[in-house]
């Protein structure tokens, strides 16, 4: 007779992902429609608690958060934690201003675009999850999306910088 033991923990991992991925989409559809305008808002305070789940997995993982190369490393391994295999995304350190995550598969937004017309809140749900979650990282930081495919560009870009440089280079150029 099978049982869990039986079911290879890469199939587990998979099938947990998928539904991970899924669950969105189907509040989304049952209760858009129920709850309306207050819908989006509902939506984005349950992604700004979910970012404090990032965090508690980033901190019970001991992953690194000093620098912003670390940050989006962290950020990166637990969304392919949460998204599963089909999640492709990679680090880039694109300079001493900040590093860029790439995503170039996102099984959420594959999963959205399958149930709600053009994937609609993905974005939202997407920016309040990675806002909420860098900050809670580390203070000194912030994030901002330079790119996104919900909106129609081939891949993802989300660059995670220093405030304090961020705000001294723009006082800079004043």
């Amino acid at each position: 007779m099978p049982d869990l033991k039986s079911i290879p923990d890469d199939t587990k991992w998979q099938l947990a992902a998928k539904l991970a991925a899924l669950l969105p989409a189907l509040y989304e559809s049952a209760y858009r429609g129920v709850v309306g305008e207050k819908y989006d808002e509902i939506e984005q305070e349950i992604w700004m608690g979910l970012s404090h789940m990032v965090s508690t997995i980033v901190r019970d993982l001991s992953l690194p958060t000093r620098t912003t190369s670390e940050i989006a490393e962290s950020i990166r391994i637990v969304l392919t934690i949460w998204f599963g295999p089909d999640y492709k995304s990679e680090t880039l350190e694109v300079s001493k201003d900040g590093t860029v995550v790439l995503i170039r598969r996102c099984p959420f937004l594959d999963t959205s675009h399958s149930f709600v017309v053009g994937g609609s809140g993905t974005f939202q749900k997407c920016m309040a999850l990675i806002l909420t979650t860098v900050p809670l990282l580390n203070k000194n930081y912030s994030a901002r999306f330079v790119r996104t495919m919900c909106t129609g560009d081939r891949q993802c870009e989300i660059k995670i910088y220093e405030v304090k440089k961020a705000l001294t280079d723009e006082a800079k150029k004043k």
